[in-house]
């Protein structure tokens, strides 16, 4: 089902940086001059909103210099192999998520274990949102790239990817130094509609493929340097991310155990 983007869905966070909320998932586009990163992609049914959030912020999609991934949930793809075949962009992840955006195997919450927890408070209206989204479609990258290199990649932003494991093998984040950004996608957000908490948190245990490398990759988390956090769910969040990793972990003790 395609998705109108909001008048408000495209929010400057710093100079050249811009965080979309789409369908309950969000995307970020960094701008160097007249070419662009593109940090996630939606689901599926966001695919025209990603076209129309580029067009909001000055960019062609023939400008997009790389679609970077945090992980290849549909919910984060759903616009790649469109970018990618009409627009010729390429798409790239860390190495351990190359086999997973083919679909050569798919690490998703199963329709079983979202129907076991249908009775939780938001659980079923997130799922209908999600079907309606295009979260069980076949929505393959036919030809992701691993990092050409470690370190900052030559793109716009310059961004630097944290390797992340926990929600997926190969999840990762993203630092855009020269802006003080962590871009966290799944690894830590900041509400969900399957969630009674508001702020920093670690996503329900359902969806992570290693809950216990999702509380170690907070950890890596604090490392970074960065006052503002872009989640892949969840409003921007302004303070240290260290202290927002600290609160992620403290929700998901209090809730879990350690």
């Amino acid at each position: 089902m395609p998705r109108a983007l909001h008048d408000d869905a495209v929010v400057r966070v710093a100079n050249d940086v811009y965080a979309v909320t789409g369908s309950n998932t969000n995307w970020v586009i960094v701008k160097d001059g007249d070419s662009g990163t593109l940090i996630d992609t939606g689901y599926p049914g966001d695919q025209e909103a990603v076209l129309t959030s580029l067009e909001k912020v000055g960019l062609d999609p023939k400008d997009v210099s790389a679609v970077l991934v945090t992980h290849a949930h549909n919910d984060h793809i759903g616009a790649a192999e469109r970018l990618s075949t009409a627009y010729g962009v390429p798409v790239l992840m860390h190495e351990a998520e190359v086999p997973h955006a083919r679909r050569d195997f798919l690490d998703q919450v199963s329709v079983g274990k979202i129907l076991a927890r249908a009775w939780r408070p938001g659980v079923l209206p997130w799922a209908v949102h999600a079907l309606r989204s295009g979260g069980t479609r076949h929505v393959p990258v036919a030809n992701p790239e691993a990092f050409p290199t470690v370190g900052p990649l030559d793109l716009p932003g310059s961004p630097v990817p944290v390797h992340t494991p926990g929600h997926t093998r190969g999840h990762c984040a993203y630092h855009l130094p020269a802006h003080g950004i962590l871009v966290t996608g799944d690894a830590l957000v900041t509400a969900h509609p399957t969630s009674r908490i508001q702020g920093p948190q670690l996503l329900p245990t359902m969806f992570h493929t290693s809950r216990a490398e999702a509380l170690e990759s907070l950890d890596l988390i604090e490392g970074v340097d960065a006052d503002v956090l872009l989640p892949g769910h969840g409003p921007v969040h302004r303070g240290p991310v260290r202290a927002a990793a600290a609160a992620a972990r403290e929700h998901a003790v209090a809730r879990h155990g350690g």
